[in-house]
């Protein structure tokens, strides 16, 4: 086997590797996004119920005024460790689809130097079956 033909099968093998890193990176990228998904959805059912609090006028007595006013304040507690949460999140989603895309580039890359690799053995095929025309001709102009 040609050199050329060892390094095309070397490279096969590498596009293989960045193929199945790929899509790893392209999986913790979904995974990411799915989290932060949650965490947004979460982010907003906890804002409608602190509104939704909030704006309740059914406290007849100050202890159960004094009661909604403490559950509020837990809800906001809850609210602000999600936003938290939220920006944490979006870093890491950001993170991992920069991953992705990384790993992209670098399975693009290689399967453009198996493309490279190709055309070489076949520019090296087609010369070796059809040498070149001399530049000067051959014999005498006779013939």
């Amino acid at each position: 086997m040609s050199a050329e033909k060892t390094k095309l099968k070397r490279l096969r093998r590498l596009e293989r590797l960045r193929s199945i890193a790929r899509q790893t990176a392209l999986a913790e990228a979904a995974r990411a996004e799915a989290a932060l998904a949650q965490v947004a959805n979460l982010q907003t059912r906890t804002a409608a119920l602190i509104d939704a609090y909030r704006l309740r006028r059914d406290a007849t007595t100050g202890a159960d005024l004094r009661q909604s006013q403490r559950f509020v304040a837990g809800l906001t507690r809850i609210a602000d460790q999600t936003a938290a949460d939220l920006a944490r999140a979006r870093e890491a989603a950001d993170t991992r689809a920069a991953e992705a895309a990384e790993a992209e580039r670098r399975r693009a890359a290689v399967d453009d130097r198996i493309e490279a690799a190709r055309q070489r053995i076949a520019r090296k095929s087609a010369d070796t079956a059809h040498p070149a025309k001399p530049a000067s001709p051959l014999g005498t102009p006779l013939e």
